[in-house]
């Protein structure tokens, strides 16, 4: 199938290594030209919301980072169970290479939503459905990243931080559904398929935002896993010939 032949040309270290190299600068480059006019457009441009004034602004940043969070841990979750079924290295090192920036986007959305909480529910922190398990998700990343260097043999830490990350995954539809399972504070989707309760410059400037989010969130996973492939394959041939090319 075609898809397992994509999947094991980029398996091997080297051919990931290239492609990486060739798609950080470009996915950098394209993040902040979609966060410029979305950041423009929702802390500027766009008028205050009718019941929540300017403190709504702060969707802008909450939003994507809550997206991002989950996103991503599926992503490693994806990553981890490949490797554990067709045990092919560097889809251990692409999990790992995402989970310190998924992490940071899951203290951003806690952070966050504790600034827009506090203006329109009167509390920083309630114990809800939604935000009692985007905390769990926030735990399972660091989990995932102190368990990564608990190990000193690198498989061993492969195979854990993959269980971890198969395990924590039921939470993501908790998070999700959480607003529709359970009496919460949190507000309901704004966003659905195929339909939006935002105004139209409210929500271009939200997805532009979100779309500058993963383009960030590809390019730091992208580099991180470089530098992972050469921590691991520092004593391999092509990485030898490949630093001295660097330094003719």
């Amino acid at each position: 199938m075609n898809w397992q032949k994509y999947v094991f040309w980029f398996a091997s270290p080297w051919r990931l290594h290239a492609l990486a190299g060739r798609l950080v600068a470009p996915l950098l480059w394209l993040a902040l030209l979609l966060a410029l006019p979305g950041a423009w457009l929702g802390f500027v441009s766009t008028p205050a919301d009718a019941v929540q004034g300017e403190g709504y602004r702060i969707i802008y940043l909450h939003v994507p980072a809550s997206w991002i969070a989950m996103f991503v841990y599926a992503l490693m979750a994806c990553w981890s169970a490949l490797g554990l079924v067709l045990r092919t290295r560097v889809s251990f090192m692409m999990s790992h290479a995402l989970a310190p920036t998924g992490a940071w986007f899951a203290a951003l959305s806690l952070v966050t939503g504790a600034f827009w909480g506090q203006p329109m529910w009167g509390t920083w922190w309630v114990w809800d459905a939604r935000l009692t398990s985007s905390l769990l998700l926030l735990f399972l990343y660091l989990g995932y990243l102190m368990l990564q260097h608990a190990h000193e043999d690198p498989q061993r830490a492969d195979r854990s931080c993959a269980l971890l990350a198969l395990l924590g995954v039921v939470n993501l539809p908790v998070i999700y559904f959480s607003v529709r399972w359970w009496n919460t504070l949190h507000q309901g989707a704004t966003i659905a398929p195929g339909k939006s309760l935002m105004a139209a410059p409210m929500l271009a400037a939200l997805l532009l935002m979100c779309a500058a989010a993963w383009c960030y969130t590809a390019a730091t996973a992208f580099q991180r896993v470089r530098l992972l492939i050469e921590e691991r394959e520092a004593h391999s041939r092509w990485l030898d010939r490949l630093q001295e090319q660097d330094h003719a």
